[in-house]
């Protein structure tokens, strides 16, 4: 603090000593004692008041945040049943649909045989059969079924392997029997109905022919 502050300073309490009225301040009565008391009882019954109310809203707080917590709860395992119920029902309406196609994946397949095993005969006044149309609806057929194979491939369904392996009842359904002494008892001979998985669960079951000694 800089000299020129404290002659400032003293300067000023010593204009406050010359201006002071020393005697007033002594006709002054003290502070009384019971009225003091009085204050501060009072001003303790206000707190203590004060204490329960706060106390009161913090229970209400409480209260309101376990009700809350227990709504949120409630409402979590709602939306947990909602969305397995909506991805049940999805699952449902995807199998259906694949399953139609399957079904077409199985008629486009016969009808390749057919055109595959199909020999054309001359007609009786010796004019061949026009080859290259016969050959563009293979093409177009088989380019259907491949499209077809790879939709499904998509949305996860594989076909069931099943000639030259044990019969299984969860994924076969044996509908034929055959005789092949070559072959132990049980084994798939032939595949009659392609079978079908979806994300490893059956979506259609293999018909096949099974072998029996």
């Amino acid at each position: 603090m800089s000299d020129a502050h404290k002659n400032r300073l003293l300067e000023e309490f010593q204009s406050y000593l010359q201006n002071v009225d020393f005697s007033q301040l002594a006709e002054e009565q003290p502070p009384d004692l019971n009225s003091l008391l009085n204050e501060l009882a009072s001003l303790k019954s206000e707190v203590k008041a004060q204490s329960r109310h706060f106390k009161s809203t913090l229970d209400a707080l409480a209260e309101a945040v376990t009700v809350l917590q227990a709504d949120n709860t409630r409402l979590t395992a709602e939306l947990c049943l909602h969305d397995t119920y909506l991805q049940q029902q999805r699952n449902t309406l995807l199998r259906t649909l694949l399953t139609d196609i399957v079904d077409v994946y199985d008629r486009l397949g016969v009808g390749l045989a057919i055109l595959q095993n199909h020999k054309p005969v001359s007609s009786f006044f010796g004019k061949k059969p026009d080859d290259r149309f016969l050959n563009s609806v293979k093409d177009g057929q088989a380019i259907t079924l491949k499209r077809l194979e790879n939709l499904l491939q998509r949305h996860h369904v594989l076909p069931i392997e099943c000639v030259g392996k044990a019969i299984d009842p969860h994924t076969m359904n044996a509908v034929e029997i055959g005789n092949n002494p070559k072959l132990a008892n049980g084994v798939v001979i032939e595949e009659l109905r392609k079978g079908f998985l979806f994300e490893n669960d059956v979506l259609r079951l293999a018909e096949v022919k099974v072998n029996k000694l």
